[in-house]
C-alpha cells in the first residue's frame, strides 16, 4: 500500500532519510518498520513564519517496495528519407531535434553560433574586453540564452504540454535529480554546458546532423511553401519543412521574414533595469534571520505590482549570482543575470521591468510592425552610451533613482565589465522610470528593507522576451500564410523561458511530422 502526504522538515533534517521515514511514520501513526520507502515528489521552502521549513510532498510505501519506474527515453536511429530543418539550437531548437529523432525523422540543425565549448572564448572577450561577437555569445551559440545565463526551469506552462517529461530528459542528459522534485528547479551555468553537448551526442548518434557557424540568410520559398533555407548567403539546404527556433535576439530573421513579406506582429513585453542587492540582506529579509542556516539555499524573491496601469515586476531572479552582457552587437548594451549550481555568489540581482505596449512607442509607428523592436534599441543604444560606449553599465543606487540624484559612489557589484554612476532617471524613458520608482517604495512594504541604500540598478534589461510575434495556426502550429514554417519557442513569441521553449519545441516537432506526412 502507498499514501501520499505532506510534511513539514526543519532545514537541519532536509538531508536525513531516516528522519523522514520516522516523521511518516509518526504522521501515518504506523510503527517506523511498516514505511518501506520515502519518495520526494515535491520539495518547496515555507519561509512565511519565523522559522523557515521544507513542505514536502512524498509518497510513503507501507510494508512494499517500490517498483522501479524507468522514465529513460530510448533514442533509436531515425528509419526515414524525411527531414526537417530545426534553425536554431536553443531549448526549442534541441527538444525538437530529440522529439524528431524520438519518432524516426532526420533534424537537420543550422546554428549561427559555436558549439558550447567554444562559446567561452566570446563570452570572455565581452566580459574583460566588451568586445560582441555578433553570432557567439550569451544569447547565439548552442544550448541558446539559457546555457551560460543560469539555466532556471520554473514554469507556469504546464498547461502546454508535459513539464516532468522536459525535466527527465535534462536528467537522462546529465542534470541532477533534485530538479524533478524542486518547486523551482535549476541547474547552473556550470553544469548546462555538459548536459547540453550531451544532448547534441543523442541527435548525432542516432543520424541527425548538427551544424555551427551556420546562420540563416535567406529562406528557399515557392507558392508559399517553404523548401530550405540558404547558410551564410552561399549554401542552400533543402528539407521538407523547417523549425523556426531562433531565439528572441535573431533580429535579423525578422526582417528577413519582412523581406519576403511573410506576416509578423507586433506584441507587448518589458523593459527595465538588473536590480542587485547583498544576498546577505535578501537572505535576512526572507529567512528573518542574519544568519542563514546551512541546509537552506540561497534565498530568492518574486515581486510584482501595478503602477498606473502598467504592470512592473521582478523577472529571472538569481539568488547567489552575478550580471552579465547579453548584448548581441557592439553599440548597445543587454544586462541578464545567471548563477552557478551552488549559488553562492555574496549578491543576488533579478530583472526589475515594466511592461511596454504599443502606445508606449507611438514615437517609432514609422517603423511600422517593428516599433517596439525599435524603441528597444533605442533604450539598448542609451544605455551603452551611458556606460562610456563599451560594456560597462550605467547603474545608480536606488535610493537616488526614486530621489532623482545621481549617485556619489556605487556599491559593489558582480557585474565583471563594471559599472558607472550615471542618472537613470534621466536616461531611461519616464514611463519606466516612474513605473520603477513607485515600484521600488511598494515592495519595501512586501518585503521590508528591500529599498535599501546598498542595492543599486544598472542598465538595461531589455530582452524579457520578444517585441515580435511570428503568427501560427493555434492547431497546426505552422505559420498562417507559409506551409511547412513552423515558428517554434521564445523568438516566436510562444514561450517564456526553458521548459516551455523546450515544450514548445516538441509540439512543433509533433506538427511539422504530421504536416509531411498528411
Amino acid at each position: 500500500m502507498k499514501k501520499e502526504i505532506e510534511l513539514k522538515i526543519p532545514p537541519k533534517y532536509i538531508n536525513d532519510y531516516n528522519f523522514l521515514v520516522s516523521a511518516s511514520a509518526k504522521k501515518l501513526k504506523l510503527n517506523i518498520e511498516e514505511v518501506s520507502a520515502v519518495h520526494t515528489i515535491r520539495r518547496s521552502i515555507d519561509a512565511r513564519s519565523k522559522n523557515p521549513v521544507y513542505r514536502i510532498k512524498a509518497i510513503i510505501y507501507i510494508n512494499e517496495k517500490p517498483l522501479e519506474i524507468n522514465k529513460r527515453i530510448d533514442f533509436k536511429s531515425i528509419n526515414s528519407d524525411k527531414k526537417i530543418i530545426v534553425a536554431g539550437f536553443g531549448p526549442a531548437g534541441m527538444f525538437a531535434s530529440l522529439r524528431l529523432i524520438e519518432l524516426g525523422i532526420k533534424p537537420l540543425v543550422v546554428e549561427r553560433g559555436k558549439d558550447v565549448n567554444a562559446r567561452r572564448r566570446d563570452l570572455r572577450l565581452i566580459q574583460q574586453e566588451g568586445i560582441v561577437n555578433p553570432d557567439s555569445n550569451y544569447c547565439f551559440g548552442e544550448g541558446g540564452a539559457g546555457t551560460y545565463s543560469d539555466g532556471k526551469l520554473y514554469t507556469r506552462s504546464t498547461k502546454r504540454g508535459d513539464v516532468n517529461r522536459i525535466l527527465s530528459l535534462l536528467v537522462q542528459h546529465g542534470a541532477q535529480q533534485e530538479i524533478l522534485i524542486d518547486a523551482h528547479p535549476h541547474i547552473g551555468s556550470n553544469k548546462l554546458p555538459k548536459v547540453v553537448s550531451n544532448i547534441r551526442s543523442t541527435i548525432l548518434n542516432n543520424g541527425g546532423e548538427i551544424h555551427f557557424n551556420s546562420r540563416v540568410t535567406d529562406f528557399i520559398i515557392c507558392d508559399n511553401i517553404i523548401k530550405g533555407v540558404v547558410i551564410n548567403n552561399e549554401q542552400e539546404v533543402t528539407a521538407d519543412a523547417v523549425i523556426l527556433a531562433v531565439g528572441h535576439s535573431a533580429r535579423d530573421i525578422f526582417y528577413l521574414l519582412n523581406k519576403h513579406k511573410i506576416k509578423l506582429e507586433a506584441k507587448p513585453f518589458a523593459m527595465g533595469v538588473r536590480i542587485e542587492h547583498p544576498q546577505a540582506l535578501i537572505d535576512e529579509i526572507q529567512y528573518h534571520s542574519k544568519v542563514r542556516d546551512e541546509n537552506l539555499p540561497a534565498s530568492s524573491y518574486n515581486l510584482a505590482c501595478q503602477v498606473d496601469g502598467k504592470g512592473v515586476y521582478t523577472f529571472c531572479m538569481c539568488p547567489g549570482g552575478i550580471i552579465i552582457p547579453a548584448s548581441t552587437s557592439p553599440g548597445e548594451l543587454v544586462l541578464n543575470g545567471m548563477s552557478v549550481s551552488r549559488r553562492d555568489s555574496p549578491f543576488a540581482n533579478s530583472g526589475l521591468v515594466v511592461s511596454v505596449e504599443e502606445k508606449d512607442w507611438i514615437d517609432y509607428k514609422d517603423y511600422g510592425v517593428f516599433a517596439g523592436l525599435e524603441f528597444q534599441k533605442y533604450v539598448e543604444k542609451e544605455a551603452f552610451a551611458a556606460g562610456g560606449n563599451n560594456q560597462r553599465a550605467p547603474a545608480q543606487r536606488i535610493t537616488d533613482f526614486v530621489k532623482g540624484r545621481i549617485s556619489n559612489s556605487l556599491p559593489e557589484t558582480s557585474y565583471i565589465p563594471g559599472s558607472i554612476s550615471a542618472p537613470l532617471h534621466e536616461i531611461l524613458p519616464i514611463k519606466i522610470v516612474n513605473g520603477l520608482k513607485e515600484a521600488l517604495l511598494q515592495f519595501d512594504k512586501k518585503m521590508k528593507g528591500y529599498f535599501s541604500d546598498e542595492a543599486q540598478i544598472h542598465a538595461a534589461e531589455t530582452r524579457t522576451s520578444s517585441p515580435i510575434r511570428i503568427p501560427r495556426d493555434s492547431n497546426l502550429l505552422m505559420h498562417t500564410e507559409i506551409n511547412g514554417l513552423f515558428p517554434s519557442g521564445e523568438g516566436a513569441g510562444y514561450a517564456g523561458g526553458i521548459v516551455s521553449a523546450a515544450i514548445d519545441g516538441e509540439r512543433c516537432a509533433d506538427a511539422a511530422v504530421k504536416y509531411i506526412f498528411k
